[in-house]
């Protein structure tokens, strides 16, 4: 108990958080310069890096790099809510999924073109979808975090089992910090070995895109599978149970998402999240129909 205590307070506490959030925003606008000079070095041929990708050729794409390392902090704030909410946890998924779009939309910007056969272009089409759909996401999400903090009073003979549900979530949390940081440095170690300066050997944007993002959320479809099994040791409730499968089922849409391109992949998105908001909505009209024996949020 102390060992869990003192490792949630090093990697999961408030002001741990800020300091992550502090030292993230420094990176991500050292990294946006570095990215910007390695643009200009190589548009004036000051430099020759011998690369034809998306990446290096408007300073627009530039962008992508901090959204990056803005979206490794959305990875921490979800591991960070993991113990405090379930809702507020697959609220974060949402918004990840959402801020990769957008990611990549500050790339299709950079090599967007501008004519009347728009819709006859693959890339153009294929903006157009993105900012679509980061639009009805962003509703979507909007939806789904109003339904997800309505909460209702526990009665005091549930916050045992509530506390006990927590402490294990903790312990699922604590040990996601260090899986994470192990991922994303293997990622990085992996994409730089790829790269080859002198040869045009970049990997594809598709690629890079996915990169990390794609074994992040098959390891959250696993976290969310136990802490579904964990669940039935609390509540045999029917609308807790569906809600919590729903927000399985919801995950393994999105990491689908990664295993397609084009329109396909994001009609697999905006269903992921639609999927998990009429989940919820669902969820909370069976819990105004059993009060006063229905738990909080924080209830399996």
């Amino acid at each position: 108990m102390n060992l869990l205590n003192k490792l949630y307070q090093i990697f999961l506490s408030e002001y741990s958080k800020r300091r992550i959030e502090k030292t993230i925003l420094y990176v991500a606008l050292i990294g946006f310069f570095i990215h910007l000079t390695l643009i200009y070095l190589s548009k004036f041929s000051v430099v020759n890096f011998h690369l034809e990708s998306e990446l290096f050729k408007n300073p627009i794409s530039a962008i992508y790099t901090p959204f990056s390392f803005i979206l490794v902090y959305e990875v921490y704030l979800l591991i960070y809510y993991l113990p405090k909410s379930f809702t507020t946890y697959i609220t974060k998924q949402y918004e990840i999924i959402t801020l990769i779009i957008i990611r990549k939309l500050f790339k299709d910007l950079s090599v967007i073109e501008l004519s009347s056969n728009w819709f006859d272009i693959k890339g153009d089409l294929q903006f157009t979808y993105d900012i679509l759909a980061s639009i009805i996401l962003f509703y979507l999400i909007f939806q789904f975090q109003k339904q997800g903090t309505r909460k209702s009073q526990p009665p005091n003979e549930n916050k045992p089992k509530i506390e006990r549900f927590i402490h294990r979530k903790k312990i699922i949390a604590v040990g996601l910090v260090p899986i994470f940081f192990l991922m994303a440095l293997i990622t990085l170690f992996n994409w730089t070995s790829d790269i080859s300066f002198t040869s045009n050997n970049l990997p594809s944007f598709d690629t890079i895109n996915n990169l990390f993002f794609d074994e992040f959320f098959t390891v959250l479809i696993l976290v969310d599978v136990v802490l579904l099994l964990i669940s039935f040791f609390y509540t045999d409730k029917f609308h807790k149970i569906i809600r919590n499968s729903g927000f399985v089922v919801s995950t393994i849409l999105i990491r689908m998402s990664f295993g397609v391109s084009g329109l396909i992949s994001t009609i697999l998105i905006v269903a992921a999240v639609l999927f998990g908001l009429a989940i919820i909505l669902i969820h909370n009209k069976f819990e105004r129909n059993t009060l006063p024996n229905n738990l909080s949020d924080e209830k399996p």
